[in-house]
């Protein structure tokens, strides 16, 4: 994919603490933490920390339900669209969204946080009460083609969880013109 293709992970409010069990980084890494969401710390070693994290949630954690889901999912496509981007697939589970999508360089993190402004606006007309959205997002610059595929790919593996899922050939695409030849 040509410069400016992103991927894209962003998670709901309270999804992701400091000091989870599963492992976490801290902001620029300012601190050593020994594991990593593949090899997860010692049992109980940053219990403290994540007792701490979720005694300052001003509400609980975020869980998506499959109705969410779509809710959420068609708002971020939709604002990303009418921003320019060109969105290839994008999902949405019960605490995290991931999507791909080619867009300029300059744009990402602001783009995605007005894609989540407009999905938190759409979603609370619906009836949703409280936060949605953890602070910051990040995105990762898609090197090649085969790191494309392999993104795209992770992506629609999220259904596997139950992920609500969206992929460009979804859209209805116009009819082609054929010169009059029908």
């Amino acid at each position: 994919m040509a410069t400016g293709g992103r991927s894209q992970p962003h998670h709901t409010y309270g999804a992701w603490l400091y000091g989870d069990p599963r492992g976490f980084r801290t902001r620029h890494h300012r601190e050593h933490v020994e594991g990593d969401y593949k090899n997860p710390p010692p049992p109980s070693m940053y219990d403290d920390k994540y007792e701490r994290s979720k005694a300052s949630l001003v509400q609980g954690p975020v869980i998506l339900s499959p109705e969410w889901r779509a809710i959420v999912g068609i708002a971020l496509k939709d604002k990303l669209l009418l921003l320019g981007s060109q969105l290839l697939r994008l999902s949405v589970n019960g605490q995290h969204v991931h999507y791909l999508a080619k867009m300029p360089p300059s744009v990402p993190r602001e783009w995605t946080g007005i894609a989540k402004k407009h999905a938190w606006f759409e979603a609370r007309e619906r009836g949703w009460t409280g936060m949605l959205w953890a602070k910051r997002s990040k995105a990762t610059l898609v090197k090649d083609r085969a790191h494309q595929l392999n993104v795209f790919g992770y992506i629609g593996e999220h259904t596997q969880e139950g992920a609500w899922l969206w992929t460009i050939s979804d859209e209805q695409r116009p009819p082609v013109a054929t010169g009059g030849l029908e």
